[in-house]
C-alpha cells in the first residue's frame, strides 16, 4: 500500500467525521458555481450588467467566507483526531509524514467536493435558471448553456482554496508533542470558572447595545450602527465565555435543582461544554445574526418600497405637462391610442400658476399652482382609497402639500389669509397627499373663484385610472420610447411621464436581484453556522459515548438518557441561535426606527423561517446523535 493509498483509506475510515465537512464544502462550491453560471450567462451579461456585477461581488463574499469556514472546520477535525495521530507517531510515522498525510487528505476531500459541487450544479442548472426567471421577473428566458467559464473559475478557485487550507493545517499540526497527541481529548479538565466582573460586563454591554439600538430614531441609527455593533459583538463574546458559565455554576449551587432527578448528570458537564464551545457558539451567533439581519433587511426593503409605491400612486398612467410643453396634445393622443382596448378613465387637473407674495413671507414658494375644487375631488374619488375631499365656499381655499408615504409628516400652517389676483382668500385647512405627483404644493379653490383667475401660467396633470394596472407594464415601456423619454425617471422636455406597471416591474426586478443574491449568501452563512454546531457535537462524540456508557452501568435508564441528551443538545444547539434571533430582531427594529416604517412582516417571515429550519435540523441531529450514543452503550 502506497502512502497516497494510506491517506485515501484514512478519509474513508473517518467518513463520519468528514461527512459534514465534505457536504458543507460541496454546498459552498455548488452555490459559488450557481452564481458563476448566472454571472457568465450571455443573456444577463448583455441586458442586466448590474446583476452580473452583484453576482461576482457575491461570489467574492462566499469565497472569503468559505476560506474561513473550511479553515476553522479543519482545525476542529484535527483536534478530534489527535489520539489517532499519536498512535501513528508511536508506530513510526515521522512528523513530516504526518503532515504530508493530512495535506493529501485535505486536498483529496477538496478535489472531490469541487467535482461533485460543479456536477450537482450542472444537473440542477436548468431548474435554477428557471427559478431565477421568476424571482428576477425577467421577460426573456434564460436558456441553458455550457458554462465553461463558470466551471473553470469554480474549479480553479476552490482547488486553490483547498490547497492553501491544506498548507495551513500543516502549520496547525506543527509543534504538537507526542504526549499531547496520545492524550487527545482525555486530558483532565479543570473546573470551569467565570469572572464575575466580565459576566456583569457582558450583561451591561448587551443591555447598552440593545437600549441604544431600540431608542435611536431616523438618521441617528446610522451614526449609532457601528459603535452598537462593536458593543454587542464584545458583549456576545463575554456572554458565551463568561456569563453562561457563571449562570450554570450558580444553578449548580442550588441543591434543590442540582440534585433533582437527572439534573446532576445534565449540569455536571454542561459548564465544561459551554466553556469548550464558547468560541464556536460566538461564531455561530454572529454569523447567524448577519444572515438574519441581511436577509431581513432586504426582504423588509422590498416590502417597504413596493407597499409605499402603491400607497402613493393610485393611477396606472400619469402625465404632467409643464408650462411651455408644446407636445401636450400629441402626447395625450399617443397615450390614449396605446390604452385603446383597455377600460380606463382620464382625469385632467388644470393648474394655474400664480404669484402669491404673502406665501414668500411665510417661507413658501410664492409661485403656487391653483386647482379647482371639482377637479381635485374627481381625482380623489377615482383613486378609491378614501382620499380626503374638500368642500369650499366662495373665497375659501385648502392648501395641498405633496406628502410621500416614505417621508415624515410635515408641519404646515392650517389657517391663514392669502391675497392674490386682487382678492383675499381664507385658507381654512392644509393637508398632505401624493395624488398629484408633481412634487409641488397647490391651493385648491372654489370653481367659481378658479374661473375668475386670468393671469397665470398653464400646466396640466393627467391621471389615467386602469383597474388592472400591472397589465400596462409593456404599454408603459413602449410609451417611454415613443414619447422620447431618455431619462429612466420619466423626465422629458417640459413634461413628465410615468407608468405604475412598468415602474413596479423595474423595482421588483431590482430588488429581486438583490434578494436573489442576498438569499443565497444568507443560506450559505446559515448552513455554515449549523455545520459548526454539528462539527463540535461530533468532535466530542467519543468521550460522550464513554461517559454515558459508564453512567448507564450505575442505573441511568434509556428514557432518562434520552431526556438528558435531548436537553443538553437543545441548550447547546439553540442558545447561539436564540441569541442570534434576538440580535436580528433588535437590528431589524432599529431599521424600522430609521425609516419610520414597520418591518414586522418581513422580520417574522425571515426569523420564523430560519428558526423552523433550525428546529428541523435539530430533530435530525438529535435522532442521529442519540442513536450513536445508545449503540455504543449496547455494544
Amino acid at each position: 500500500m502506497t502512502f497516497r493509498q494510506f491517506a485515501f483509506n484514512n478519509v474513508l475510515r473517518n467518513k463520519r467525521v468528514y461527512a459534514a465537512y465534505f457536504l458543507s464544502s460541496l454546498f459552498s462550491v455548488m452555490v459559488f458555481f450557481v452564481y458563476a453560471i448566472f454571472a457568465f450567462h450571455p443573456a444577463l451579461k448583455e441586458v442586466h450588467s448590474s446583476v452580473t456585477v452583484g453576482l461576482h461581488f457575491a461570489e467574492g463574499i462566499i469565497y472569503v467566507f468559505s476560506f474561513i469556514f473550511v479553515l476553522v472546520s479543519m482545525s476542529a477535525f484535527l483536534h478530534s483526531r489527535k489520539k489517532e495521530f499519536g498512535l501513528m507517531v508511536m508506530l513510526g510515522m515521522t512528523n513530516k509524514q504526518l503532515r504530508r498525510m493530512v495535506f493529501l487528505e485535505n486536498v483529496l476531500i477538496g478535489f472531490i467536493a469541487t467535482i461533485f459541487g460543479v456536477g450537482i450544479g450542472l444537473v440542477f442548472a436548468k431548474l435554477i435558471l428557471m427559478t431565477a426567471e421568476t424571482v428576477l421577473e425577467l421577460k426573456e428566458s434564460l436558456p441553458f448553456y455550457m458554462p465553461w467559464e463558470a466551471i473553470l473559475l469554480t474549479c480553479g478557485a476552490f482547488l486553490l482554496l483547498f490547497v492553501v487550507i491544506s498548507f495551513f493545517t500543516v502549520f496547525i499540526l506543527k509543534g504538537n508533542k507526542l504526549i499531547d497527541l496520545i492524550k487527545g481529548s482525555a486530558v483532565p479538565k479543570k473546573e470551569p470558572k467565570a469572572s464575575v466582573l466580565l459576566s456583569l460586563l457582558a450583561a451591561m454591554l448587551l443591555a447598552v447595545g440593545y437600549g441604544v439600538a431600540l431608542t435611536v430614531k431616523g438618521d441617528q441609527v446610522v451614526f449609532a450602527m457601528i459603535p452598537v455593533t462593536i458593543i454587542v459583538i464584545i458583549g456576545t463574546y463575554f456572554l458565551f465565555t463568561q456569563l453562561s458559565v457563571f449562570m450554570i455554576n450558580r444553578l449548580k449551587k442550588r441543591k434543590g435543582l442540582f440534585w433533582k432527578k437527572t439534573n446532576l448528570v445534565l449540569f455536571s458537564d454542561l459548564a465544561h461544554r459551554m466553556k469548550d464551545n464558547a468560541r464556536t457558539f460566538f461564531f455561530v451567533a454572529i454569523v447567524s445574526t448577519v444572515a438574519f439581519t441581511a436577509i431581513g433587511t432586504l426582504v423588509g426593503f422590498r416590502f417597504m418600497i413596493t407597499n409605499n409605491i402603491l400607497d402613493e400612486r393610485p393611477f396606472a398612467v400619469e402625465y404632467y405637462s409643464e408650462h411651455g410643453d408644446e407636445q401636450e396634445t400629441e402626447h395625450i393622443a399617443i397615450i390614449e391610442d396605446k390604452l385603446d382596448g383597455i377600460t380606463y378613465q382620464k382625469l385632467p387637473v388644470h393648474i394655474k400658476n400664480v404669484s402669491i407674495p404673502s406665501l414668500a413671507d411665510d417661507g413658501y414658494n410664492p409661485l403656487t399652482g391653483i386647482i379647482s375644487e371639482s377637479e381635485f375631488n374627481a381625482i380623489a374619488e377615482a383613486a378609491g382609497r378614501g382620499e380626503e375631499q374638500v368642500a369650499l365656499d366662495g373665497q375659501e381655499a385648502a392648501y395641498l402639500y405633496y406628502h410621500s408615504a416614505m417621508l415624515p409628516p410635515k408641519e404646515v400652517e392650517g389657517k391663514r389669509m392669502l391675497e392674490f389676483a386682487g382678492n383675499e382668500v381664507n385658507q381654512i385647512t392644509a393637508f398632505g397627499s401624493a395624488l398629484i405627483r408633481t412634487f409641488e404644493n397647490y391651493l385648491i379653490v372654489d370653481d367659481a373663484f378658479y374661473d375668475t383667475i386670468t393671469d397665470f401660467e398653464q400646466e396640466t396633470f393627467y391621471a389615467f385610472q386602469v383597474e388592472d394596472w400591472k397589465a400596462t407594464a409593456d404599454i408603459g415601456e413602449q410609451l417611454l420610447e415613443e414619447l422620447g423619454v431618455s431619462d429612466t425617471n420619466g423626465y422629458g422636455e417640459h413634461f413628465t411621464f410615468s407608468n405604475l406597471g412598468y415602474d413596479w416591474y423595474i423595482i421588483n426586478q431590482s430588488f429581486g436581484t438583490v434578494l436573489f443574491i442576498g438569499l443565497f449568501i444568507g443560506v450559505v452563512f446559515f448552513v455554515a453556522a449549523g455545520s459548526f454546531l454539528y462539527f463540535r457535537l461530533y468532535a466530542d462524540l467519543e468521550s460522550e459515548q464513554q461517559k454515558f456508557a459508564m453512567i448507564s452501568k450505575i442505573g441511568l435508564t434509556d428514557k432518562e438518557l434520552s431526556k438528558v441528551l435531548t436537553t443538553q443538545l437543545a441548550l447547546l444547539f439553540f442558545i447561539p441561535i436564540i441569541v442570534a434571533v434576538i440580535h436580528g430582531a433588535v437590528a431589524l427594529t432599529a431599521l424600522k426606527n430609521m425609516f419610520a416604517t414597520s418591518m414586522l412582516e418581513s422580520s417574522v417571515l425571515v426569523l420564523g423561517s430560519f428558526t423552523l429550519i433550525q428546529i428541523i435540523y435539530f430533530i435530525f441531529i438529535r435522532h442521529n446523535y442519540i442513536r450513536r450514543i445508545k449503540k455504543h452503550i449496547v455494544n
